[in-house]
């Protein structure tokens, strides 16, 4: 027997696409958006924690580069090791071990005694995330009708930045309480009751991945569950149309090398790097932001203050990203996000110099580099997954994910942390690594709006083998 057919995949890709946008998709999106705000603000935890918790449990300096870099590379082994298991193993299983897990240690916070058991726990939560975060977004391309990605993309990310927009701010309620480490970690953790619930009753297995797993029946039932909780307004799919039957064996899967085979490499590293520029500049802001403001003489409260109306700016930013990649297309939009927030950047390299004016020098910066760079997500996420055909999609958009957080949030916030007390290398290097990956896309990518099984059609023939032909 052979693997599903192209004609199979196309059918099955029409099909869902074709669904009118519906309450039911709606659910989807806040669904998968709650899990990208509870682990939004896990992630974003370790900033506040590094002010919070320094005097109370004595962080030295070596704890301190362990909270600003360990947390975040055990993200990445997380996403590595979930990278190898998302296409064996069921998509929804991978987010839901990592949000269990993420959340579980987040809420042994408030126990921590010392600062090896506060370095350890973040370890320990870095791993969930590194199964949790990466996991929505290809959730979320095999689920969404083509034309309302942007729609998922844009209230996912806009959850996020809530997330990272609430988490200062209650960084300055607790600004000077002895406790108030403690507190800022309860509503990540206490979350552990809820989260998990929701994604098992509300998000269903993704029917391509059925499809490339050999089980049409289960694809189409998957299907057509679908059409039925978007109110029928479309035909049931049946195992004719998709031209496919019971005896279909599963198709084995490409190793993982195939994502650097010469028919996907380039956009394998096209889509890691259309993210790493923004990733940057967000673990930058959420990180080493706060810290860097306490080194150049400003109040902690007052540092926390800042750093909320950059995360602030973005909720609407991310929203008018969502429209905008639609409109101009991924690539423009990408070019557009970091290169429009130089000039918000700037500003906040200047503000110590405007004297009694600086704190509105650096408002002025902070709104506009949280339009732009920091509200890239919705389109950068969307366009990693729009990258890779589905037998590659869960394998290439968490390899993608981890290898820019591994130096987007390992590597450069390791290197920026010696400059915090410096505002013109601060922000001087940032300006540069955000201008860099400005243009990446737009001279070397492609444009990928569209059906998934069209976009991907000329990477599916790649080094595992011409002569399987995997479903897309």
């Amino acid at each position: 027997m052979t693997a599903p057919t192209q004609t199979a995949s196309y059918q099955l890709g029409h099909k869902l696409d074709s669904v009118p946008f519906s309450p039911y998709h709606m659910l989807l999106i806040l669904v998968l958006g709650t899990v990208g705000f509870v682990e939004g603000y896990d992630l974003a935890l370790g900033g506040s924690l590094i002010v919070l918790a320094k005097e109370p449990l004595h962080l030295g300096q070596a704890d301190v580069r362990w909270l600003v870099a360990g947390p975040t590379f055990l993200v990445v082994i997380g996403g590595f090791t979930a990278s190898a298991l998302s296409d064996r193993l069921s998509r929804k299983l991978v987010m839901q071990a990592g949000v269990i897990i993420s959340t579980f240690f987040t809420l042994l916070i408030p126990l921590a005694q010392n600062a090896e058991q506060l370095i350890v726990l973040r370890l320990i939560t870095g791993i969930g995330m590194g199964f949790a975060i990466p996991a929505s977004f290809p959730i979320a391309a095999e689920l969404m009708p083509a034309q309302h990605r942007r729609t998922y993309g844009a209230i996912y990310e806009v959850m996020l930045a809530s997330a990272f927009t609430l988490l200062p701010f209650v960084g300055y309620l607790l600004a000077g309480n002895p406790i108030g480490f403690r507190l800022i970690a309860l509503p990540g953790g206490l979350a552990l009751g809820v989260v998990p619930l929701l994604v098992h009753y509300a998000i269903p297995e993704s029917p391509r991945w059925y499809l490339l797993n050999a089980r049409p029946q289960a694809a189409v039932d998957a299907v057509n569950l679908m059409i039925r909780r978007c109110g029928n307004r479309v035909t049931a799919l049946t195992l004719a149309e998709l031209g496919a039957d019971l005896s279909i064996e599963r198709a084995a899967l490409p190793p993982f090398r195939a994502l650097f085979a010469p028919e996907q490499i380039r956009w394998t590293v096209i889509g890691t790097l259309s993210g790493i520029s923004a990733s940057v500049a967000y673990y930058t802001c959420a990180i080493l932001l706060p810290k860097a403001l306490v080194d150049q003489g400003t109040a902690v409260a007052l540092s926390f203050g800042l750093s909320s109306v950059l995360f602030m700016a973005s909720i609407p930013g991310k929203l008018f990203t969502g429209y905008l990649m639609e409109v101009i297309g991924r690539r423009w939009t990408i070019t557009y996000a970091l290169a429009g927030s130089l000039p918000g950047i700037a500003l906040m390299a200047a503000a110590h110099l405007a004297g009694s004016a600086a704190a509105v020098v650096f408002v002025a910066g902070g709104l506009i580099t949280g339009f732009t760079v920091l509200s890239a997500f919705p389109c950068t996420r969307v366009y990693l997954s729009e990258q890779f055909p589905t037998a590659l999609r869960g394998r290439g958009h968490f390899f993608g994910e981890s290898s820019g957080r591994l130096i987007a949030g390992v590597v450069f916030p390791l290197f920026m942390e010696r400059y915090t007390n410096s505002p013109e290398a601060f922000f001087g290097i940032l300006m540069v690594a955000v201008a860099i990956g400005a243009f990446v896309p737009l001279l070397f990518g492609r444009e990928t709006v569209g059906q998934l099984e069209s976009v991907t059609q000329e990477t599916r023939v790649a080094a595992w083998g011409r002569r399987s032909r995997p479903a897309l």
